[in-house]
């Protein structure tokens, strides 16, 4: 594992995670690799375009980075149960003069075989996967066109699926992840099982290398990870507030607020569960939203947008895992050696 890993330039057992929807920046990936750890282009709803371009931004910034798709694993919302969503939600984006209402649901694959084509045709040293498990054949050409593949697994029978597709590494995803959980079935919200134990399940299925992810804020954290088994650990929320973050002003200012006591599991902003601090439209529409993913994701987006450039943060995706209370404001670069005081670096075996 460790040539795996001394192979993408990491000298950190670390890698900041992918952060789609904005908080991932090229600026991120090259602060990451500058300390021996290894940062990601988030190639989740970004046009094949967009990514292109990312692509080439952070190659301008070094040879090592990662990137990350969203596989297709609809969820297809029944269209009674999303129109009365839209009517509920409509409340809310009346104060920002946006209609909701009149569009209907929008399915698509976030442009999925242009995107793997992209990475067919210009390859990149690793592409990690989550919502759903390619397909043998696009592993294969994968890997056969150089890139480490990686998936995101929240439990051992997801475990072993990906191990027999034929991946390399797998991100095992507590959930105590803030985001989007990469369980594979999104209608069932993951069991809040420790990192710690959630590993030790997985590696009694499977001998790949694991990533260890889900609510890691500190350097025993980080430590404790690695010393349950994991080959390295990854780590998102912690970067959020970092000066290479992408993360919106309300965003950021809402991690440091004393007064947001908890996160929790929503569906409420996109259809699939996902890891975020409380705030008044979870306590809304958590208790109401279908499920529905990627309809409710298209509808919710213009009105995330607008309350973002309006600093409201009771109207947005607050992201945010259990760890967010250690999320600092300094550079990407102090954080990740920080979270790595505690850990041997990682030599060529």
């Amino acid at each position: 594992m460790n040539s795996i890993l001394s192979g993408l330039g990491m000298s950190r057992p670390i890698i900041a995670a992918p952060m789609a929807g904005g908080p991932g920046t090229p600026e991120l990936a090259g602060a990451a690799a500058s300390v021996g750890s290894l940062g990601f282009v988030a190639g989740g709803y970004r046009t094949v375009e967009a990514l292109g371009e990312q692509i080439a931004s952070v190659r301008a910034r070094t040879r090592f980075f990662g990137v990350n798709l969203f596989v297709p694993n609809p969820v297809p919302v029944e269209r009674d149960a999303y129109d009365r969503y839209a009517r509920l939600v409509q409340a809310e984006a009346d104060r920002y003069d946006l209609d909701l209402t009149g569009v209907g649901p929008r399915e698509d694959d976030d442009g999925w075989s242009d995107k793997i084509q992209l990475l067919l045709d210009d390859p990149v040293p690793l592409v990690s996967f989550t919502f759903g498990l390619p397909s043998e054949t696009t592993i294969a050409a994968l890997r056969r066109a150089g890139s480490v593949v990686v998936q995101t697994v929240t439990s051992p029978a997801e475990a072993t699926l990906a191990q027999d597709a034929g991946v390399d590494l797998l991100a095992v995803q507590a959930s105590a992840a803030g985001g989007h959980s990469g369980t594979l079935d999104p209608a069932t919200v993951p069991p809040e099982i420790p990192l710690g134990d959630l590993l030790a399940q997985v590696r009694a299925v499977t001998t790949l290398p694991l990533i260890a992810a889900g609510g890691l804020g500190t350097a025993d954290a980080v430590a404790s990870a690695l010393h349950a088994g994991a080959a390295a650990v990854m780590v998102g929320t912690v970067l959020l507030r970092s000066e290479e973050s992408g993360a919106s002003k309300p965003h950021r200012a809402a991690l440091a607020d004393p007064s947001r006591g908890r996160t929790l599991v929503t569906r409420a902003f996109t259809g699939r569960p996902a890891r975020a601090l409380r705030n008044g439209f979870t306590d809304r529409y958590s208790p109401v939203a279908p499920l529905g993913y990627p309809a409710l994701h298209h509808l919710t987006g213009p009105l995330r947008r607008a309350a973002a450039a309006a600093g409201d943060p009771e109207a947005i995706n607050l992201w945010a895992g259990t760890g967010y209370r250690h999320a600092t404001e300094e550079p990407a670069a102090q954080i990740l050696t920080r979270l790595t005081d505690h850990t041997p670096m990682i030599t060529t075996v």
